[in-house]
């Protein structure tokens, strides 16, 4: 998915000891508590830390999620509410993975800012600035969250003998003799989850689509079980229906200690069934792009599903995960290797979104830090392309590794969102190249993708380089750096693409992350994320001036019923 642009997460030095070092927020817990609590002396913050906090809660921008219901009628509108409802409730899910008890903090922080901001990050990390705390007495953030035991350490997680350790889908505990075991969520959240489950077959009820009647069924299910698949194979389907939902655990970015576990999140979509149509032939092409890569053909032997569509809508709603930090703009689900290969995946374009980011960040950074000579080359269509694209290419390269290792995600551990995401990321670009070439798009326009692919590297860049999007899109830099793929004037601290050479270490940097992922080569992953993935003094310095000239870093959403004038009386 492209986390926060992402999307849009990797990772601080992972500490050899401990999961959640140096942070006071949660203790260990037994077995029978099935989720974890933070601990007694969360602490107050005092009034002083107001004037700091009003600071950063101005680098968000605020944007209404809403799109024209007029077209649905009052079956639907009815349907879209509890769709809503069942998505807001992965926020509170979310509060417990991310962090605990969610109103134990809140009540303790004193200052009515600070609490505000906790809500925006889903405790007291900044999430756009590195995770540093904004609330005193709060450490690190813990790598691994609330999924593990505070007082695990790695070399004990590794030699533990618990098959489903590595799993999606559990938390690890310790038992009443201090030993690992796992929970699954569906126990765990059991009581949350089969209210969720209630609202999902309810809305299945209104539904006139028999396919997405199906989905959410299966999705209520499969929330009881953990078994996903099945909603999964039956979301890839649904071709037809105008609205559109993505519930349950998805993505592993909360989890920096290994990248295993998954976060509740939410979407509710609407279609554009305009742009929808457009974007449709471009799917067709994935194939012939797969066996096009530029890297050995043992590195994309793979063939991708045939049935991954292309669409565009209108977000109503972000719950949990994805309403964390930066947000997406764009996504690629499912995330099962296994549907992926059969079925291939969807791409959902976020086009509200998108556009509210391109024309409150990503336009006004690209003012400030791009030469004046390329600032023609700046266009949303162009954002748009390359977005979408980041998505297709997920769908290309390898899922399995080459020596029998298991999955790319699972050999790669707390480095494969990194890679993966710089992966869809490159070949997005060179899928928008080759598609020029062939004709599909205007190639006199080609630079304006390659002008913009830098723009959005450097809007990237400003959540720091904490997160596996900007982990991604600082070693993309870096690369393009080395290989001449753009200049920075000196005097004025602006960036200028050169085409030609940028083609090149397109070409170059994803044959490297391509050839990485499939020999599951984790040593190698870590080096290039260790050399190129920090952000040096000079683009430091040069990102300064965007904090002067008071460019929004994210958006915050108005959102809700209300919103939408589904509230009812």
């Amino acid at each position: 998915m492209l986390r926060r642009l992402l999307p849009a997460c990797l990772l601080l030095a992972l500490a050899a000891c401990s999961s959640n070092q140096g942070a006071t927020a949660t203790a260990p817990v037994s077995k029978e508590e099935l989720a974890p609590a933070p601990a007694a002396s969360a602490p107050v913050v005092p009034a002083g830390t107001s004037t700091a906090v009003q600071k950063h809660l101005a680098d968000y921008a605020t944007v209404k999620l809403t799109a024209d219901l007029s077209k649905f009628d009052a079956r639907q509108k009815k349907m879209i509410a509890l769709l809503v409802e069942a998505a807001d409730s992965m926020n509170a899910l979310y509060w417990k993975q991310a962090w605990g008890d969610r109103d134990a903090l809140l009540q303790k922080i004193a200052d009515p800012a600070t609490r505000e901001f906790a809500e925006i990050n889903y405790g007291p990390w900044n999430r756009l600035d590195n995770d540093k705390p904004f609330v005193d007495g709060v450490g690190a953030r813990p790598l691994g969250a609330q999924f593990y035991p505070a007082d695990m350490t790695k070399a004990e997680f590794d030699a533990s003998p618990l098959k489903d350790k590595t799993a999606l889908y559990t938390l690890l505990r310790r038992d009443a003799q201090g030993q690992l075991v796992t929970v699954p969520y569906h126990e765990a959240y059991k009581a949350e989850l089969e209210k969720t489950a209630g609202l999902l077959r309810q809305a299945a009820k209104l539904a006139k689509d028999a396919g997405f009647r199906k989905y959410l069924m299966l999705r209520a299910d499969a929330l009881l079980s953990d078994d996903y698949q099945a909603s999964d194979f039956a979301w890839m389907d649904m071709k037809h229906n105008p609205i559109d939902l993505v519930i349950g655990p998805i993505e592993t970015y909360e989890d920096q200690l290994y990248g295993y576990k998954a976060s509740y999140e939410s979407y509710v979509l609407i279609k554009d069934q305009a742009w929808s149509a457009k974007l449709a032939r471009f799917a067709k092409y994935l194939p012939e792009l797969q066996r096009e890569l530029p890297v050995a053909d043992k590195y994309k032997a793979e063939k991708p599903g045939a049935d991954a569509d292309l669409n565009a809508y209108f977000a109503v709603y972000y719950g949990g995960d994805a309403n964390a930090g930066a947000k997406t703009i764009a996504i690629n689900l499912p995330n099962d290797e296994q549907v992926q290969l059969k079925k291939g995946t969807r791409r959902l374009q976020l086009e509200n979104v998108m556009q509210a980011k391109f024309e409150q960040i990503m336009l006004p950074i690209a003012r400030e830090l791009i030469a004046d000579d390329q600032q023609h080359n700046l266009s949303f269509d162009a954002f748009f392309q390359n977005t979408m694209f980041h998505e297709v290419a997920h769908g290309l390269g390898i899922k399995e590794t080459l020596d029998g290792k298991g999955t790319v995600r699972k050999a790669l551990k707390d480095q494969a969102s990194s890679f993966e995401e710089g992966k869809a990321d490159i070949l997005g670009l060179y899928m928008v190249t080759k598609l020029a070439d062939k004709g599909e798009l205007d190639k006199a326009k080609l630079m304006d993708n390659y002008v913009t692919f830098l723009a959005g590297i450097l809007r990237s860049v400003r959540f720091g380089a904490s997160d596996a999007h900007a982990k991604a899109n600082m070693v993309r830099f870096n690369f393009f750096k080395q290989q001449g793929a753009f200049s920075r004037d000196e005097n004025t601290g602006r960036y200028r693409v050169d085409f030609d050479k940028m083609t090149a270490a397109m070409n170059a940097l994803s044959a490297k992350l391509l050839t990485i992922q499939g020999n599951g080569d984790y040593e190698a992953a870590k080096q290039l994320t260790d050399q190129m993935g920090a952000v040096d003094a000079e683009l430091a310095g040069d990102l300064k001036r965007l904090d002067q000239a008071h460019i929004p870093v994210d958006i915050r959403f108005e959102q809700g019923l209300a919103v939408l004038g589904l509230k009812q009386p």
